[in-house]
């Protein structure tokens, strides 16, 4: 029978870093479990590339409770996987999963309540098979729930040593800023809020929040490093019709996709010089500031995986390029 052993050299190579001034420590890329997880999908090649990732010092796994398609699809595959294979290294593991969006019929399977929250949690460990997540995160802010349930809920689940840490995700800075009040009275171990941030996505920068999460000596982790494929080599040429944008990228095509496809462009020429793919400068980019602890970033292939990996072969940035950067994405 078969016995999943982890390549000994694998944290060799990953960059390290750390969640403001927390104990937390995460790889620079984390496993997305997003798309491409789940009943559809092919349960030898997801293992495959989920302990490849693992080989190669990637030690997070980042799901929630509605990864699928299928809500609860995506843990229950990583659950099976880990079963098989990773179970030995839990120590090592930083596995985490939210709740909040679309999880259940009826008015308890989405938002931020305290019922939502604590009935959620109880269901990811189990299809996991895990006693514990080392990040739980609210996926989104309830406009109809006072943030000091949420917080107090996010506590009491630390306290219950169902999770390590708590975590916030697409909350913006106002509703960022009370959140982290209400966990600084309850001494809850909050590390991170996990927002959309791309070259092309600014907008937590524009909203303040990563000054916020500065000046608190908290992380974000950033997901949708590549907006959807538009910052790869794949619409250089033009991008089709039929494009279907992360809703919180929508607004990039704002001025029309002629225009974009230039920017890419001249983004890509600038990778060029620096010896890396769009994808791959794209991702080492969002490296250049130290607030962001982790990128999450999918792959259903190894190739696809392999590439992502090019990105910390470089992540060096001059400010001439950095500004450079910044004059196409904002012109």
């Amino acid at each position: 029978m078969y016995m999943y052993k982890a390549s000994e050299d694998r944290y060799d190579k990953m960059a390290v870093r750390r969640a403001g001034n927390s104990g937390l420590q995460l790889p620079a890329l984390s496993f997305g479990m997003w798309h491409s997880f789940g009943d559809d999908a092919n349960y030898g090649d997801s293992e495959k590339v989920m302990l490849e990732a693992f080989d190669k010092g990637i030690f997070s796994y980042d799901l929630a409770y509605n990864y699928g398609p299928g809500s609860g699809a995506a843990e229950r595959m990583f659950g099976d996987v880990y079963k098989a294979n990773l179970k030995p290294y839990r120590d090592e593991l930083v596995i985490t999963t939210k709740a909040g969006f679309n999880m259940w019929p009826g008015p308890y399977g989405n938002f931020s309540s305290r019922k939502t929250l604590i009935n959620a949690i109880d269901g990811s460990l189990e299809r996991m098979g895990l006693d514990y997540v080392d990040i739980f995160y609210s996926h989104r802010f309830d406009p109809d729930t006072n943030l000091a349930e949420t917080a107090d809920a996010l506590n009491d689940i630390v306290r219950s040593g169902k999770a390590l840490y708590v975590g916030i995700s697409n909350y913006d800075h106002k509703q960022t800023e009370e959140i982290i009040k209400y966990f600084k009275e309850l001494h809850t171990p909050f590390v991170v809020n996990q927002a959309s941030y791309n070259m092309l996505n600014r907008s937590v920068e524009d909203d303040g929040l990563l000054d916020v999460l500065k000046a608190n000596n908290d992380a974000l982790v950033a997901y949708g490093p590549l907006a959807e494929g538009l910052l790869t080599d794949k619409y250089l040429n033009g991008i089709p019709d039929d494009v279907k944008l992360h809703w919180s990228n929508n607004f990039v095509v704002n001025n029309g996709k002629d225009e974009l496809v230039k920017k890419l462009n001249e983004l890509n020429d600038l990778a060029k010089n620096r010896n890396q793919t769009l994808a791959q400068m794209s991702v080492a980019w969002l490296l250049h500031d130290e607030v962001v602890a982790s990128i999450v970033t999918g792959a259903s292939k190894v190739e696809h995986l392999l590439d992502n990996l090019k990105a910390l072969d470089n992540l060096d940035f001059t400010q001439d390029e950095l500004d450079k950067i910044d004059s196409i994405v904002k012109s």
